[in-house]
């Protein structure tokens, strides 16, 4: 991989951040650029699915194609394949000719069933709490050679990197949100205390316990009641906005 192209790849990963919605957007461009990279790079078409491992947990998220996202998730299920091994190791991983090699004898026999001959696996540093493997796909044997590896490790650095912001990014505005929401329940919570408190001539505290014992005996969310309360008195009659202490 040239520099030129390294500099374009880094370009477009992170113009990926900021044009797309959702990371599984991002990661559906970035497996396209991932596929393009190595087809480039070994002159045969390079198909690409990615794993993520988070909590515990991996999940085939997007790919360059659906055979790719099929094939990746497959290997997930089987636990056995060289997606599997480098998420374990931490370093590429080759199956280099799946009529040959001896190991992963079942996820061997789903490769060659979809014409698929070789496949590497690359491990994504992403930091403590997550990690990522990009699953490459050959139709022949060959194509993966320690040049091709070596681009598909640079591409991967940059990648990481890419992935590991859209991620903070990504927990950033969830976090915001839930925020958000729970500034929404605040309002709506202080708002229906001070109608409460209007009609019973009572405290906050008072119109609080009110409120609280309101939602247990009618097993609703603390919110919900309050937002009820509220609606209730903007636009019902105001009988609908009392209930029983």
């Amino acid at each position: 991989m040239s520099t030129g192209d390294q500099s374009d790849d880094f370009e477009q990963l992170h113009a990926l951040i900021t044009n797309s919605e959702d990371i599984k957007g991002f990661l559906d461009g970035m497996t396209g650029f991932a596929a393009a990279m190595m087809s480039r790079s070994t002159g045969d078409r390079i198909e690409c699915a990615v794993t993520l491992h988070r909590r515990k947990r991996s999940a085939s998220i997007a790919g360059s194609s659906d055979e790719a996202v099929v094939l990746d998730e497959i290997e997930q299920r089987l636990g056995q394949g060289p997606c599997e091994e480098a998420l374990e190791t931490g370093a590429p991983v080759l199956l280099g000719d799946v009529a040959t090699d001896r190991r992963w004898p079942q996820y061997r026999e789903t490769l060659e069933a979809a014409g698929c001959r070789s496949a590497l696996g690359i491990p994504l540093k992403l930091g403590p709490d997550a990690a990522g493997v990009l699953n490459f796909f050959a139709p022949a044997t060959g194509l993966f050679t320690e040049d091709a590896i070596a681009n598909a490790q640079v591409f991967a650095v940059m990648a990481g990197q890419a992935l590991h912001l859209a991620l903070r990014i990504a927990a950033a505005d969830q976090l915001a949100e839930n925020l958000r929401a729970a500034m929404e329940g605040r309002t709506a919570i202080d708002l229906a205390c001070g109608i409460i408190m209007a009609q019973n001539r009572c405290s906050h505290d008072e119109a609080f316990e009110i409120l609280r014992r309101g939602s247990s005996t009618r097993n609703q969310k603390l919110r919900a009641l309050a937002e009820e309360i509220v609606g209730g008195f903007s636009g019902a009659p105001a009988a609908a906005t009392h209930f029983e202490d």
